[in-house]
């Protein structure tokens, strides 16, 4: 089983779809290939004991509900939050989850502080189901419309209004890179609170942010397939994140969770060969670090 050099972290991948879709294969295809964890979707109620009896880790699971934990109609709040407390409850079986979801509104057009306040509500009630069956809430901090919990100012403020230790980060630093945040940074303010890591990078293309800036859309130019015209996504190794610092950053504070290569790279995304080639250079390069 594949490990981080630094922080003996297991590695693993979160599942995609296509090829993926087959939860048998897959699971032969990760035992065969050294991972040691998969990363499920709204289906680990039924998928997840598969993972398991096949030794492998569960890295995360997703919410089914998002945006409707942050609307404004405190009736659509209240079945949001039933929904993903019942499915708390349907994987508790499986041991302690990570539950994955990024902080969207429902209606990003309301003003951020507005948004907050619903989210901080939505939450906190939800915390409660989670902290029963020891289980965390993973942010991750992809800066989408209106998003919350995507820098240092609403993470922090996030966790002051609800300080339920089973609010966490899923520090994916391909996001903080792309929004010009000093990934590293953040981990030391937040490490305590990571219960969960995406393996992707960032690669900032400097010749292209002279020639289109980032702030409009390049007139002629196409943008990266997962990225835009000065920056784009890609797997460990091949952009600007200093993995061995963060690890050993996430060692220090006692994480011991996994680090799962989320594949969101054009250069390998697109047919079944090119990304399991993708997955196998992402887990190699973080083996070394």
């Amino acid at each position: 089983m594949s490990k981080t050099r630094t922080g003996q972290f297991t590695i693993g991948f979160r599942r995609g779809g296509g090829w993926q879709r087959d939860l048998e294969a897959l699971i032969a295809w990760a035992k065969a290939n050294d991972f040691g964890a998969i990363d499920l979707g709204c289906d680990a109620p039924t998928a997840g004991k598969a993972v398991l009896e096949s030794k492998l880790r569960i890295g995360s699971v997703d919410l089914p509900e998002m945006q409707r934990m942050i609307s404004k109609d405190k009736a659509r709040r209240k079945d949001a939050i039933a929904r993903n407390a019942a499915h708390i409850e349907a994987c508790a079986p499986l041991g302690p989850i990570n539950h994955f979801l990024v902080m969207l509104p429902e209606d990003p057009g309301l003003p951020r502080a507005e948004n907050f306040g619903y989210m901080v509500e939505g939450f906190s009630q939800l915390a409660p189901v989670m902290e029963k069956h020891d289980a965390h809430l993973v942010i991750e901090g992809w800066p989408g419309p209106g998003a919350l919990c995507c820098t240092p100012e609403t993470y922090r403020a996030f966790f002051k209004e609800c300080p339920s230790k089973a609010m966490g980060v899923n520090y994916d630093p391909s996001h903080l890179i792309r929004t010009g945040i000093d990934p590293l940074r953040f981990l030391g303010e937040f490490a305590e609170r990571a219960c969960h890591i995406h393996g992707k990078d960032t690669e900032l293309l400097s010749e292209r942010l002279y020639e289109y800036g980032n702030l409009q859309p390049a007139a002629f130019a196409e943008p990266f397939g997962f990225g835009e015209q000065c920056w784009r996504y890609t797997i460990p190794g091949h952009g600007q994140m200093r993995w061995s610092e963060g690890f050993r950053i996430l060692e220090k504070a006692g994480y011991r969770g996994c680090v799962s290569v989320e594949l969101e790279d054009a250069n390998f995304n697109g047919t079944e060969a090119g990304e399991k080639l993708g997955l196998n250079l992402g887990r190699r390069f973080l083996e070394g670090c």
